[in-house]
C-alpha cells in the first residue's frame, strides 16, 4: 500500500519453493482451556480461514503491531485469518531508518504472533518509492544506489528466513495512465535493470519464499499499467528470472470500482506461469452492494486455480487507512458485516452458530457406541515453519452404525492444539480426546466423519502412531 494522501482509487494449498503446505480445514488458532470446538455445519468451515483452506487457498489480513494488544482486534485477527501481512512495519523506513543500521522490533512482534498463532506470513515489502528513509531517497549513482538496495533485501530477509510464505520485492514500480516506468530512486538511479536485480538478490537471500512484484491498479485488464506489468512478467518469466507471483493489491472505491473484466486479469497473469494474489483488498461500501464486490472478487479468485490467496488490508473499518469509506468486513466494534457473510458463503463456509464464533463444549459421546465397531482412520498433515494443520477421516469400516464417538491419540512432543473443527479436543497436548459434536454423532455403517485442527510444534510436525475410536484400536489408512 502506498502512502494514503497519493491515492484515491487503486488499488491453499499454497505452492513454495522447498516447502509443502498443503492446509486443509485449517481453522484461525484460539488459546485452549481445556476442550475446544469450532460451532457449526459439519461439512462447511465457520471462518474465512477454514473456509479458504478448504477451498486451497489462504485469507489473509494486514496487521498492525501497535494494535494487537487490542482485545477485539486480536481475537478477530486470531480467529479468522489464517495469513498475515505487516501493515507497515516491514517497510524500507521501518527496517533500515539509517544506513545499515537495522531495526526489526515491531515486525519481530507481528511475525512471532503469527507464528504463535500458527500462520503464515507475506512480507510486504522490500523495493519502493514510497516510505523510504531520507537516505535511501538521498542515494546518487548507480553503483551506491544497486549496494544500498541489495543490502537492504539481504539485511531483511536474511533476518526473517525460513519464516515468510512470500515478499512482495518490487511495490508499485509503474506509473497510472500510461504504464510507464515510476521516477523513483531505483529507477532514476540504477535503470530497467533494478527490478530483475531485485529478485535474484531476493531469491538468493531466501530460496524458499514466494517472490511477488505488487502493485495498485492493475485489476482492470484493459488498462495499461496493467498490460505494462504484465508484459514485464512475461519478459522476466522468458529470462528466467525468479519471479513467482503477483500481487493485485485490488483497493476499490467509487472511483476505482471491481472491474467486470477482473477475473480475466487473474487468469491472464496465472497463463504465464506465477500465482496470483489479492494482497491488500478493500471495498468502499456498505450494506448488499458492498457484499456483492467482495464476493465478486472471492469468486474470481476461486475460479483461477493459481490464485493462491486473499488479504483484507485491515480487520475493522476503523483500523483501515480508508475508515470513511468502510471498506472492511467489520465495523468499528468488530461486528460482522454483510460483506463478511458474503465472503464467507462465496468460499463455501457456513457462520454455524449465530454468533458465528468458537465456543468450549463439554460434548461427550452418549455411551451407547458400539464398543466393537471396526475403524480406519486415516490422517493427513500439513506443517510449515512452527505451525501445522491435520485432515482426519474416521471411517466406520463395520456394518453397525456407531452412536457417540471418541478418537483417542498421542501427539508427539512439542505439539499443542489451538484450534480445531468438527469435534472437541482435550486436553491440548500428549493424549488427546477427540469427541464428536451433536452434528456429527453418528458414523454410519461403511460411513465416515471428517474432523481436523491446527496446532504448534517445535519441530517434530509428525504423526500419531495409533489411533483408539471407542476403545478399539483403528488401522491406519
Amino acid at each position: 500500500m502506498t502512502d494514503t494522501s497519493a491515492r484515491t482509487g487503486r488499488r491453499w494449498v499454497p505452492k513454495t519453493r522447498g516447502r509443502t503446505i498443503v492446509t486443509i480445514g485449517a481453522a484461525s488458532a484460539l488459546a485452549l482451556a481445556g476442550a475446544v470446538a469450532v460451532s457449526g455445519n459439519a461439512s462447511a468451515a465457520t471462518t474465512l480461514g477454514a473456509a479458504a483452506a478448504e477451498k486451497g487457498r489462504y485469507f489473509g489480513v494486514a496487521i498492525a503491531a501497535n494494535k494487537l494488544s487490542d482485545s477485539t482486534y486480536s481475537t478477530i485477527a486470531n480467529r479468522e485469518f489464517n495469513m498475515v501481512t505487516a501493515e507497515n512495519e516491514m517497510k524500507i523506513d521501518a527496517t533500515e531508518p539509517s544506513q545499515n543500521q537495522f531495526s526489526f522490533a515491531n515486525a519481530d512482534t507481528i511475525v512471532d504472533w503469527a507464528t504463535g498463532n500458527g500462520k503464515q506470513l507475506r512480507g510486504h515489502t522490500l523495493v519502493w518509492h514510497s516510505q523510504l528513509p531520507s537516505w535511501m531517497n538521498n542515494l546518487s549513482g548507480a553503483t551506491a544506489t544497486r549496494a544500498a538496495m541489495n543490502n537492504h533485501i539481504n539485511g531483511v530477509m536474511s533476518h526473517y528466513k525460513g519464516k515468510i510464505y512470500a515478499w512482495d520485492v518490487v511495490n508499485e514500480a509503474f506509473n497510472d495512465g500510461s504504464g510507464t516506468r515510476r521516477d523513483s530512486v531505483w529507477q532514476t538511479q540504477i535503470g530497467d535493470s533494478y527490478i530483475e536485480e531485485a529478485f535474484v538478490t531476493a531469491r538468493a537471500a531466501d530460496p524458499d519464499a514466494k517472490l511477488c512484484i505488487n502493485d495498485y491498479n492493475i485489476d482492470d485488464w484493459s488498462h495499461a499499467k496493467t498490460q505494462a506489468v504484465y508484459n514485464l512478467v512475461r519478459d522476466l518469466k522468458s529470462r528466467d528470472v525468479p519471479i513467482d507471483c503477483v500481487g493485485l493489491q485490488s483497493h476499490f472505491n467509487d472511483q476505482s470500482p471491481v472491474p467486470s473484466n477482473y477475473q480475466t486479469t487473474i487468469s491472464s497473469f496465472a497463463a504465464l506461469g506465477v500465482d496470483v494474489q489479492i494482497t491488500e483488498l478493500d471495498i468502499q461500501g456498505s450494506g448488499t452492494a458492498q457484499a456483492d464486490k467482495y464476493s465478486t472478487v472471492v469468486e474470481s479468485c476461486l475460479a483461477v486455480s493459481r490464485c493462491t490467496g486473499i488479504t483484507v488490508w485491515g480487520v475493522r473499518d476503523s483500523d483501515s487507512w480508508r475508515a470513511s469509506q468502510t471498506p472492511l468486513l467489520f465495523d468499528g466494534n468488530g461486528n460482522k458485516k454483510e460483506a463478511y457473510d458474503a465472503v464467507l458463503a462465496a468460499l463455501g463456509g457456513s457462520s454455524g452458530d449465530p454468533s458465528g464464533g468458537p465456543s468450549t463444549s463439554s460434548a461427550t459421546p452418549s455411551g451407547s457406541g458400539n464398543p466393537d465397531a471396526a475403524c480406519r482412520v486415516t490422517y493427513a498433515v500439513s506443517a510449515w515453519n512452527t505451525g501445522l494443520t491435520t485432515a482426519i477421516t474416521i471411517a466406520n469400516t463395520s456394518s453397525t452404525a456407531i452412536d457417540g464417538w471418541s478418537l483417542v491419540f498421542t501427539l508427539p512432543s512439542g505439539q499443542t492444539i489451538t484450534s480445531g473443527w468438527n469435534a472437541t479436543y482435550s486436553p491440548a497436548s500428549g493424549q488427546v480426546t477427540a469427541r464428536n459434536i451433536s452434528y456429527n454423532s453418528t458414523i454410519n455403517a461403511n460411513g465416515s466423519v471428517g474432523i481436523g485442527f491446527q496446532a504448534t510444534h517445535t519441530g517434530d510436525s509428525g504423526k500419531p502412531t495409533s489411533f483408539a475410536l471407542n476403545g478399539t484400536a483403528c488401522s491406519i489408512a
